[in-house]
């Protein structure tokens, strides 16, 4: 026997959720922290304190002097701050990793609100809640107001509102800038990382001294250079072929010693084949084709005249280097390895290489000490040298300076000094051994930065746009206003014209204090009632 069971089928049972995979879970919680605005901000605020050492302390990339000179100014503590990347903060790990970081956050952040955005600005004004009068503002227009949507729409949209006409109501909204600007803003951001990536990746530097009136005294390859730095997408062959010769250099000073002007004049010599004269100062650099030539100090070279004990003489124009005097006292060392040289054997024994180094002021004082300039001009020129007679250490092929004497050579009794002197221009100095010197004046030099940043103009534009942004972000204002035009009985006492109500609301969006009285503005535009001034009348709320 066959039995039927009448009771309701019971409903099959839903199906359980599957739950995502552990590391997918993480990847997108990591991802939706990562991409927020806060975290944004943070990133913001660390790479800014990060970028801090790179302002406080020399970097190698941009003067590597000043970063041997605080090597030797702090032996102990400059060890560890270069384990760390101190003086190479924008090319270390850690300030990358900030920066892809940051990259990352504010792309993750933008695209979805700017898609959020461009809905926004493609759909229209909501329409008006049921209860105006619960608005933050809210008027009743007097009876002579225009009871057509059609014509308190086209009031609206000559101030620059968006309008939405539906049957009897009227919506507007205004403020869509702040948003943009926010956008523009972030988005400006990330125009700047990428032109900080394209400066790191394409572009290049490198430093150079340059001593007036030597012909061809560079050209830009990289052996010239004092200090060269290349990105990794750039080859040694892909620098321009230019050559700079310093013609003259001007340095202007006030009385008290201040600067007051400075000036050089160069030939280039382009690719081409072509010559031109060119003139540059401190903040207005030399904008080549491919790289900008920009000034950054002066200094003086004595040329001086080496006769050694066989009568064979040697001229040397030797840069000697400012020692942070602002009176432009100088040192440097002149070496001659090659004097000396028996005529008859073609020899030169070990311990007869010749060097001097010491101080060149530019205005030296009249009695003694000898130690510091009094003017930066050469109104009293001369040298304080020390003269060293032995082996200079050249040939053991151990790089050194060419600016310094190596003092491991004087310190072991290999190189010793034979003799000191002060020496103004023209005056000749006869060593023990029957050499002499003389100071036949000096050349003046300059040191050059030669940059190709081809981020450079994508950044400008960003930073224009990024300004831009952010006024409107501050400045503007979100806010919605709405009318309604309701018929009314005519016995019922209703202030209007007896036809019709009209009722105006407004809501700011964001807090803004000034929007009551831009609410009256608009209400009595609407009503004819404002003032030539763009005021309400008397008596209009």
């Amino acid at each position: 026997m066959t039995t039927v069971d009448d009771r309701p089928a019971t409903p099959p049972a839903e199906a359980p959720r599957r739950r995502p995979h552990p590391a997918l879970a993480l990847l997108r919680n990591s991802w939706r922290q990562l991409t927020s605005m806060r975290t944004a901000l943070v990133l913001l605020f660390l790479l800014a304190v990060a970028a801090i050492p790179g302002s406080v302390l020399p970097q190698r990339g941009v003067n590597p002097e000043k970063v041997n000179e605080y090597f030797r100014a702090h032996p102990e503590l400059a060890p560890q701050l270069d384990r760390i990347g101190a003086f190479e903060v924008f090319g270390s790990v850690w300030f990358s990793a900030i920066y892809l970081l940051l990259f990352t956050s504010l792309v993750g952040c933008i695209l979805p609100r700017m898609r959020d955005h461009l809905r926004a600005l493609r759909s229209r004004p909501p329409a008006a809640p049921k209860r105006l009068e619960r608005l933050p503002q809210h008027a009743v227009l007097p009876a002579h107001a225009p009871t057509d949507p059609a014509a308190i729409a086209a009031v609206l949209r000559r101030r620059r509102w968006r309008v939405e006409v539906r049957g009897n109501e009227v919506s507007a909204e205004k403020g869509y800038l702040k948003e943009t600007g926010n956008l523009l803003f972030h988005t400006s951001l990330v125009a700047v990382l990428i032109g900080v990536a394209l400066g790191s990746w394409y572009g290049w530097h490198g430093n150079r001294l340059l001593v007036a009136g030597e012909e061809n005294a560079f050209c830009n390859t990289r052996q010239q250079y004092s200090e060269a730095s290349l990105g990794p997408r750039v080859d040694s062959a892909d620098l321009p072929g230019f050559c700079l010769t310093l013609d003259n250099f001007d340095a202007r000073f006030l009385p008290s010693g201040q600067p007051e002007s400075y000036r050089a004049s160069v030939t280039v010599d382009e690719p081409d084949g072509t010559k031109r004269a060119a003139g540059f100062s401190v903040n207005s650099p030399l904008r080549l084709d491919s790289a900008n030539v920009y000034l950054l100090g002066h200094g003086y070279a004595p040329v001086l005249k080496y006769t050694d004990r066989y009568g064979r003489s040697q001229t040397s124009t030797v840069p000697f280097l400012t020692s942070g005097d602002a009176n432009l006292t100088s040192e440097g060392v002149a070496a001659f390895p090659d004097a000396n040289v028996d005529p008859k054997t073609g020899k030169r024994a070990a311990d007869q290489q010749v060097a001097f180094d010491g101080l060149y002021l530019p205005t030296a004082p009249e009695t003694a000490p000898f130690v510091e300039s009094k003017y930066p001009t050469e109104r009293n020129p001369a040298v304080v040298l020390r003269a060293y007679r032995g082996n200079l250490g050249l040939d053991a092929g151990i790089p050194g300076s060419v600016y310094q004497l190596d003092q491991r050579q004087v310190t072991s009794g290999k190189l010793k000094q034979v003799g000191e002197k002060k020496l103004g221009v023209g005056e000749k100095w006869t060593l023990d051994d029957g050499s002499s010197l003389e100071f036949l004046g000096t050349k003046p030099y300059i040191t050059l930065s030669v940059r190709h940043a081809p981020g450079q103009t994508l950044m400008l534009g960003a930073c224009v746009v990024l300004l831009g942004g952010l006024m409107g972000s501050l400045f503007a204002r979100r806010r919605r206003v709405w009318f309604r035009v309701t018929p009314v009985d005519p016995d019922s006492g209703s202030p209007t014209n007896g036809s019709s109500l009209v009722e105006a609301g407004g809501l700011p969006r964001t807090e803004h204090p000034g929007f009551a009285d831009e609410f009256a503005q608009l209400v009595a535009a609407v009503s004819g009632d404002e003032r030539p001034d763009g005021r309400a009348r008397e008596g209009v709320e």
